[in-house]
Formats: C-alpha cells, structure tokens, sequence
C-alpha cells in the first residue's frame, strides 16, 4: 500500500475511535504530520492524560507508552511497534539499583524519565532533561543517585553544586556524537550556534551555545536571533525545528550517528495495523503502576 493510501486510512481509522495520536519528536516526519500532539515523551503522556480519549496511540518508545498508561490508567495505550525500547533506559534493572541503593543508604534516587516502570517505581523522584537541574535541587541534599545517564547526570552535577552518584548509562545516539564532530561543524558552518542535548558526552556540552532537552532546544532556536544552528540530537527533530523557524538554517554534525533506530522503527503500516486491531497494548501491573505514579507526581509537584 501506497504512502497515500496508508495515511488516508489512518485519518478514515481515527475518526471511528475516540482516540489521541501522540508522537514523539524523534519520530519520523510522516509520523509527526499525522499526530495530534508532537513532544517530548512526558509532555505527550500529560497532554494525552487531559483529553477525554479512549485510546492512547503513542509513537514513541516502550518507556513513553508505560508512562502514558500510568498516568492515564483507564485509557487503552497503543504502541505499534511492541519492540521500540529504550538501550538507555535497559541498562539499569531493579535488581541492581536496589544494590546500589543499599551501598548508599538514605541517599534519595533520581531516575531519568527514559526508565522502565519498574525503576521508576523503585526510585524517589523522576525528572526530565528540562528539569533534572530543578528536581536535584528540590530535594535539598548534598548526595543522590541518578540513574541510568551517565551524561545528564554530570551535567546536573555541574549546575547543582550536588553530589551525584552516577549510574553508567547512556543513550547511544547521543553518546556517539564526539568533541571533534562539533569543531568539525563549526570549522564547516563558522556563524552557526552550537546547541545540544544534555544527554551528549562533557566534551559534547562543553562547546556548546545553548544545552537543552528537546523542547528547550526548538524553543530555543525559535527565540534566537541567530539564523544557523548545528544541531547535537536525534535527527527527528529537524521536523519540527522546520516548522517552528522557518528560514532558519540547520546543520547534525554526524547525521548518519544522530539516528535512534528505536524510534524509526514506527511506520505508517504498523500505525495503521495497531489502529485496526487496536494492540499491540502497554499496561503497567497496578503494584508498580501505582508507586510509580509516586514518583512522577512528586516530580510534577516541582514542576518541568
């Protein structure tokens, strides 16, 4: 079937159900022009949660469908591609944070959004890249543990002042972007602004002009006077940069690195599939759901 043909059906598809489309900004560019929301992953799970939708379809990752069902837990939540994760969000387990957890007792335990349910259940508080800095600094400690990105986790250090205890992961699409990929660009693209995720390597940020999750990064570029931006994040962003900043000219150091598989795993065939036989479904059991919701909602009490 035909491009055309697919998008066609799911708009026909959409009408018949009482749903809500979310779509993450690493999607690709067809995913985010049939959405009904295009964000960041928690930003989509809280606009979908304000809607009186039935059906969540949340073209994302695992992770982003499991929040979306937290906080909405009467509503369906649809993810087309059932194998989207997160590497990031598996390389910590309970089993090993709750190790990590008794070496530093008392220490409160920050978890990145990109985490399972269940670490997030396991966890004090949550936090995004646009508020990493402001939940450390809610909790008016000297130490935490933060978990899983190594990446977020010094650069919170760095504006905190706080001891971070670092959990060693990463994302590897951002992880892959290097220091010299950044001078290169700005050898190639001298005028340009350099403005990168949080989630890139010390070296990456340290070049920066501007560090933001990818909201800040689109508002960012929207608010500046500059007219070139080289870009350190997901190539999926460019979509929605585009449309924001008309006439703004934008550069990916590495395009070929910047690529999250994961993400691009979601079609318009795999949409329209789940559309039509409404699954593959994300649920989260009620017992971590529950403590979970903990987490997030203390983090929504601090504010993004």
């Amino acid at each position: 079937m035909r491009d055309e043909d697919l998008i066609a059906a799911i708009r026909e598809r959409k009408e018949h159900l009482s749903m809500v489309f979310l779509a993450h900004l690493y999607q690709r560019p067809e995913i985010q022009r049939l959405a009904d929301f295009v964000g960041d992953s928690l930003g989509l799970s809280q606009q979908a949660a304000a809607t009186g939708a039935e059906i969540i379809l949340f073209c994302g990752v695992h992770f982003m469908a499991e929040s979306a069902a937290i906080l909405s837990p009467h509503k369906r939540v649809l993810l087309p591609e059932p194998k989207a994760g997160c590497p990031m969000a598996d390389m910590v387990t309970v089993g090993a944070l709750e190790e990590l957890k008794a070496k530093h007792p008392g220490v409160p335990v920050v978890c990145y959004v990109n985490t399972s349910a269940a670490v997030k259940a396991a966890s004090d508080i949550c936090c995004t890249s646009a508020n990493a800095v402001k939940v450390v600094e809610s909790l008016g400690v000297d130490t935490v543990i933060f978990v899983p990105d190594r990446n977020l986790a010094h650069y919170v250090g760095r504006q905190t002042g706080v001891r971070i205890i670092p959990w060693e992961g990463f994302c590897p699409t951002h992880d892959k972007i290097t220091a010299d990929d950044i001078r290169a660009a700005k050898r190639r693209y001298p005028g340009a602004e350099v403005v990168v995720h949080p989630e890139c390597p010390p070296a990456v940020v340290d070049l920066a002009d501007k560090v933001g999750s990818t909201s800040g990064i689109i508002r960012y570029v929207t608010e500046s006077p500059a007219r070139e931006f080289i870009i350190g994040t997901e190539t999926g962003i460019l979509h929605e940069l585009e449309r924001a900043a008309p006439g703004k000219r934008f550069h990916f150091p590495v395009p070929d690195k910047q690529l999250c598989p994961n993400m691009k795993a979601t079609n318009l065939k795999k949409v329209l599939t789940a559309l039509t036989d409404l699954a593959p479904q994300v649920t989260v059991p009620e017992d971590i759901a529950s403590r979970a919701r903990v987490c997030l909602d203390r983090m929504l009490a601090v504010g993004r």
